[in-house]
C-alpha cells in the first residue's frame, strides 16, 4: 500500500452500499494518466481470455479483454488450442458489438474449442495459419500427457529431492557370481542410516534381462550390475521406461555412488548467519502503520529479505521478519554500516529507543552421511 511506502493504490469500498466506488474509478483514471497507459487501436487485436464456456444456444463463448488493437466481426482469431472466425460479439451488458477497442471486455462467439483462462488471444490474417497454430499447440498438449513419469537416478538423488518424499533408495542388483551378490548386498545394507536407507529389492546372478528392468520400473528403483552384461531387449526396455542402469567392475565404486546418492536425500542443515546490527535512535508512531524504528546500522548490513531480533538489556524480546526497510522515502533491499534507515518489524510495535536490532538470515548447507552418523543435528 502507498501508506506503507509501496506503490499499490488501496481504496476502501463496499459493493453492497456503493461507498468508495467513485473514489476507486477516480484513482484508476489518475493511475492510468500517471503511468501513461496507451494502446494502439490501429492494428490486429491482441488480448487475454478471462473465461470460456459452452453456452446453450450459442456454442463456444469466450470472454476476452482486448489489450491492444481493434477486434472486428469476421476477424480470424486463435487462442490456446481454439481458433475460428468471430461470428458475433457482445459487451458486458449483452449488447451486440461490431468492433471492440483496447481495454474492452467482450464475449466472442465463433471459436472451434474452449480456450483456458489466461490464454492469449490473437487475431490472424489467415484462417489456415490460425488452424496450424492451434493444432500445433494441441499436439504438444497431447504429447505432454503421454510422457512417462521420470524415474529416480543416482544423479537426481545427488542433486537433492523435494521435501516430503520417502528417504529410501531402492535398488535391483545383478552380479556375476552368488558370493559377490551376498557381499554387495551386505555392503549396501551398511549404508542404512537413521534418516535415509537403502532397500535392495532383488539381488540375483546373471546378466541384466528385461524382467529386471520391469521390476525396477514398477518399484522406481535403480538397476545396479556388477561384472555382468546387458542384453538388447533389456536395453531397449530401459530406454523406453526411463529406468537407469549402472554397471561396475569394482565394488567400492558402487558403494561410493550409492553413498553420494543417499547424501542427496538428506534434508539440508539450516544455519543462522548474523549479517548486521543496528541501534534504535528514534521511534515514530503512525496510526495506520504502527511503530517505525529510526536506526543507525552500527555493524555489517541489514537485508530486507532477512529476519531480525529485537534485543533490550541483553534479552531477546521478539524474533521475526522485516516488514519494511527504507532510506528516507525509498524502499531499499539493504542498508550498510554507517547509514541511517527506517525499519518496521512485522507484528511488533513495542520498540523503544536504545533497543538493538540484530539482523540475520538462514542458510541451508548440504549434509554428509559422516556427520549424520556422528549425530550432528
Amino acid at each position: 500500500p502507498e501508506e506503507w511506502g509501496g506503490k499499490t493504490v488501496c481504496v476502501e469500498l463496499s459493493a453492497l452500499t456503493g461507498e468508495g466506488v467513485s473514489v476507486l474509478l477516480e484513482m484508476l483514471s489518475m493511475e492510468a494518466e500517471l503511468l501513461e497507459l496507451r494502446a494502439n487501436p490501429n492494428k490486429p487485436a491482441r488480448g487475454t481470455v478471462l473465461e470460456a464456456a459452452l453456452t446453450p444456444g450459442r456454442g463456444m463463448e469466450a470472454t476476452v479483454l482486448i489489450r491492444e488493437g481493434t477486434l472486428k466481426l469476421g476477424d480470424v482469431a486463435f487462442s490456446g488450442t481454439a481458433y475460428g472466425r468471430v461470428r458475433s460479439m457482445f459487451d458486458d451488458r449483452g449488447q451486440p458489438l461490431e468492433v471492440a477497442g483496447p481495454s474492452m471486455p467482450v464475449r466472442v462467439l465463433g471459436l472451434t474449442g474452449i480456450p483456458d483462462a489466461d490464454d492469449k488471444f490473437y487475431v490472424m490474417e489467415d484462417l489456415q495459419k490460425a488452424r496450424e497454430f492451434a493444432e500445433e499447440r494441441s499436439l504438444k498438449q497431447r504429447q505432454a500427457t503421454l510422457v512417462r513419469p521420470v524415474h529416480v537416478t543416482l544423479e537426481s538423488l545427488l542433486a537433492g529431492t523435494p521435501g516430503g518424499e520417502p528417504k529410501v533408495l531402492r535398488l535391483v542388483v545383478k552380479t556375476d557370481v552368488k558370493g559377490t551378490a551376498e557381499v554387495l548386498q551386505q555392503s549396501l545394507a551398511e549404508l542404512t542410516f537413521e534418516e535415509v536407507r537403502v532397500e535392495v529389492l532383488h539381488a540375483g546372478v546373471g546378466d541384466i534381462n528385461e524382467g529386471d528392468v520391469l521390476l525396477a520400473d514398477a518399484s522406481d528403483a535403480v538397476l545396479i550390475g556388477f561384472g555382468v552384461e546387458l542384453d538388447d531387449r533389456a536395453a531397449r526396455s530401459a530406454q523406453e521406461t526411463g529406468v537407469q542402469i549402472r554397471t561396475y567392475r569394482v565394488i567400492y565404486e558402487i558403494t561410493d555412488d550409492v553413498k553420494k546418492a543417499l547424501e542427496g536425500l538428506l534434508p539440508p542443515e539450516r544455519r543462522e548467519v548474523v549479517t548486521g546490527r543496528c541501534e534504535v535512535r528514534q521511534v515514530f508512531h503512525a496510526s495506520r502503520l504502527g511503530t517505525i524504528a529510526g536506526c543507525m546500522v552500527t555493524e555489517g548490513q541489514v537485508l530486507r529479505s532477512g529476519r531480525v531480533r529485537v534485543v533490550r538489556d541483553g534479552r531477546v524480546l521478539h524474533d521475526g521478519r522485516l516488514e519494511s526497510l527504507r532510506r528516507f522515502q525509498d524502499d531499499v533491499q539493504e542498508v550498510r554500516e554507517g547509514f541511517e534507515c527506517g525499519i518496521k518489524v512485522a507484528n511488533f510495535d513495542a520498540i523503544e529507543e536504545g533497543d538493538v536490532l540484530e539482523a540475520y538470515r538462514i542458510e541451508e548447507v548440504a549434509r554428509s552421511l559422516s556427520r549424520t552418523a556422528e549425530g550432528t543435528p
